[in-house]
């Protein structure tokens, strides 16, 4: 158990409307609070693996798909998931060593051969960039139309794919990671850039040097730096904490914004900033809406790179390793 020893005003937010200006502050309470350091589960940890949709009762088929890439020291690694873990370990080597664990789920066994029949994965090597993701019956890769409409009763699925990933890749590759549902995203020993999405779970980086973009809905996010970040960065969750450890020589501007949460730090080397103010013009029938988030601002250690962190419901830690 640590507790943290710098407690920090939140967020002040301000609205006015031209017809009728109105001023409205909101203060989240100062504490100083005792915490264990990655005590935190996601809250949909006991049933990521399993599926609502069915009542409890389906049908399923099981395989393991395994592949291996040659890259060289600056490839880049996409993984685009929509069922599933994202597990991601580097490790001295040339190679990118991928299982995938595919389990279809269906109510009857006819699904579940259709399924099996249609769900195909892709795993597409252009030079050094790899992209990993789910072909038919549609294409998991983001912005692409998907190869069917899916509110035309005649093309609807009654079966779910679910794909649990686990890499091994160089420690030099860039990542860029994602899920939506019914799993993780993980990654560990990693020194090139990585950007990590996730929908309806958490997120963590374990041993990493260059985490850049890292954003999940409903789950945690839990990150370990060896370095302070090499470039501009942000973190956010809308629905859980943010908990991020950094170098005991740490030094970056950090920005942290969020509506209701707090934010701590156990680093003594730190100096308030000047606090900036983000405003947000909304139209409506009654006129117009200006709404002014205050964006607090500290520099940790002789200041460097900028640091986004949000939250909308969670606190957010700095921590300091031990």
């Amino acid at each position: 158990m640590k507790k943290l020893i710098y407690p920090v005003l939140a967020v002040v937010l301000l609205s006015c409307n031209n017809t009728n200006a109105q001023k409205e502050k909101r203060v989240e309470k100062q504490m100083n609070v005792n915490v264990n350091v990655r005590e935190d589960e996601d809250s949909n940890e006991e049933n990521r693996h399993s599926d609502d949709s069915f009542n409890g009762k389906y049908e399923s088929h099981r395989e393991v798909i395994q592949k291996e890439f040659t890259v060289s020291t600056n490839a880049f690694l996409n993984v685009h998931n929509i069922f599933g873990d994202v597990k991601v370990e580097g490790y001295n080597g040339n190679k990118v060593i991928v299982e995938v664990e595919k389990i279809i789920k269906a109510e009857d066994k006819a699904d579940v051969e259709l399924g099996v029949k249609e769900a195909k994965l892709a795993f597409d090597q252009i030079g050094d960039t790899l992209t990993f993701y789910t072909s038919e019956p549609y294409d998991t890769r983001p912005r692409k139309k998907l190869s069917y409409d899916w509110g035309n009763e005649k093309h609807r699925r009654d079966y779910i794919v679910h794909l649990n990933y686990t890499i091994k890749v160089p420690r030099s590759i860039g990542l860029q990671l994602s899920t939506v549902n019914s799993g993780k995203v993980e990654a560990s020993d990693i020194d090139g850039r990585i950007k990590a999405n996730n929908v309806n779970g958490g997120i963590t980086l374990t041993n990493v040097r260059a985490a850049h973009d890292v954003h999940s809905i409903n789950g945690n996010v839990l990150i370990n730096f060896l370095a302070s970040p090499p470039e501009n960065s942000k973190f956010y969750t809308l629905n859980g904490k943010l908990d991020i450890t950094f170098p005991k020589d740490f030094s970056a501007d950090c920005e942290f914004k969020s509506f209701n949460g707090n934010f701590y730090t156990d680093f003594d080397d730190i100096e308030n900033l000047p606090a900036k103010t983000e405003k947000q013009v909304k139209n409506n029938e009654n006129g117009t809406t200006y709404k002014l988030n205050k964006i607090n601002s500290y520099r940790f250690g002789k200041g460097g790179k900028n640091i986004k962190i949000e939250t909308f419901n969670g606190n957010a830690y700095i921590r300091k390793q031990s």
